[in-house]
């Protein structure tokens, strides 16, 4: 009797579990393509934050390539997408790490033309501190827009420092390494961009592992 009672329990469990299972699944594929689609569409709508969408008139989020060098903050590849505009590349959006935050690496997206120019920038992730360097974040302050129509001379263009150092920009009271950080490496993707028109049609497209 015992051993029937356990074999019945035992049948009942393995038979939810499969059941639960197959929910599972059937709800990951109704709902993948829903996902997928909100995921572009989040994307999408942060690429037009940082290259204004009056700009061009391609799919940015279809022409997206990898790049890899050291000024872009680490070794990982990093993506750029492509503006064009009547089939000519105009601007780029650059996926660029400041490694140098107080509290580790900032990761932005920065959107320049090619002559320089910054259009629009956001940061995508950070770890700074409440209430001092999480001002970079646009959620807490209008910081990170005054980066906007900014124009990089070159790459000894003093201007493009916080105001300790000399520079154009604010640094935050009490906080002064977060906004160094994120100046610089906004600097670094102007300047990256303004050499990459010649090379776009060499670089690997999203989901190819650079060589």
């Amino acid at each position: 009797m015992l051993f029937t009672t356990m074999r019945r329990h035992a049948t009942t469990l393995a038979l939810f579990a499969a059941l639960t299972t197959g929910l599972t699944a059937l709800v990951n594929a109704l709902t993948r393509d829903t996902i997928s689609g909100q995921a572009q569409a989040q994307q999408r709508a942060l690429l037009e934050q940082v290259v204004p969408r009056d700009r061009y008139d391609s799919d940015m989020l279809s022409a997206c390539y990898l790049v890899s060098d050291p000024e872009l903050g680490s070794a990982a590849p990093h993506r750029v997408f492509i503006a064009f505009k009547q089939g000519e590349p105009i601007a780029a959006a650059l996926e660029i790490t400041a490694p140098d935050g107080y509290s580790g690496a900032i990761q932005l997206l920065v959107g320049a033309d090619f002559h320089g120019t910054v259009l629009g920038t956001r940061v995508t992730e950070h770890h700074e501190t409440p209430g001092l360097g999480d001002k970079i974040d646009l959620r807490i302050s209008n910081w990170i827009r005054h980066f906007t129509g900014k124009t990089v001379q070159s790459r000894d263009d003093g201007s493009w420092a916080v105001k300790k150092d000399g520079g154009q920009f604010d640094q935050f009271t009490g906080a002064t390494i977060t906004p160094r950080a994120v100046v610089n490496a906004v600097k670094r993707a102007a300047l990256y961009l303004e050499s990459l028109p010649p090379r776009i049609t060499t670089l690997p497209a999203c989901g190819v592992q650079p060589s």
